[in-house]
């Protein structure tokens, strides 16, 4: 995969490298474990931008949210704590507890998620994120193929930001979220980014398309100064 993570941070012009997921079933027997415990699924994100590792279940739980949407079954405590989250999330107008029964959530039967930069990543893995721009997100739109008005827009979902994996998974197609304030808590994630989740299977079509269209955009952004600069010369 190192090939496709340095042909897409080119094509984007990434301040940050993306990162791989894969979901197994087993701890895998190459890979060393994180070590220590983070505060959130999506805590290990950033984890992984510098080191591959394996984190299992147990490692998921203090985030209930997380935990739930990565697909891990709840124990009776993790499942109680969830209950209060929804309750003081609804009590301060954050969501409503209908909406909390909707949450997209990952497919079960995995015990553990391995992480690490794409570019380490020896096989397809099941998922890639990428932190975006505004401008690096105009581009992974048009390369999804979303930003064309004959196909169904892109959908750029919020809370909770994580539910943007399960949602990329399910549809077999990028996905965006401008996260969460607990993603953006937890991660520090920089104001101005915006997650990118994007299915491994999709991930050859996916760069190649991010490559030209880049090209096509600036090939449109040579015109687009050209008239600029010859409105602004005659007005």
């Amino acid at each position: 995969m190192e090939e496709f993570a340095r042909r897409l941070t080119i094509a984007l012009e990434l301040g940050l490298p993306p990162v791989a997921l894969r979901f197994v079933s087993e701890a895998p027997v190459d890979v060393s474990e994180v070590g220590r415990d983070l505060p959130s699924s999506c805590s290990y994100w950033r984890e992984a931008e510098n080191r591959t590792f394996y984190a299992a279940l147990d490692r998921h739980l203090h985030c209930a949210i997380g935990a739930m949407v990565m697909g891990f079954p709840l124990p009776a405590e993790v499942a109680a704590q969830l209950g209060e989250v929804v309750n003081m999330m609804a009590e301060c107008g954050y969501l409503s507890p209908e909406e909390a029964a909707t949450i997209p959530v990952m497919p079960k039967g995995h015990v553990g998620i391995v992480y690490g930069p794409l570019s380490q990543t020896p096989q397809t893995p099941d998922l890639v994120l990428l932190w975006a721009s505004a401008k690096q997100a105009m581009l992974c739109g048009e390369a999804a193929g979303s930003a064309a008005w004959t196909s169904d827009p892109t959908t750029v979902t919020g809370r909770p930001g994580c539910a943007a994996l399960p949602r990329a998974m399910s549809g077999g197609a990028p996905a965006m979220s401008v996260g969460c304030i607990g993603m953006r808590t937890f991660t520090e994630i920089p104001d101005d980014r915006i997650l990118v989740a994007i299915p491994g299977v999709r991930l050859a079509a996916f760069v190649a398309d991010v490559e030209r269209l880049k090209a096509a955009n600036d090939a449109m952004q040579q015109i687009y100064r050209g008239m600029r600069a010859s409105h602004l010369a005659t007005s």
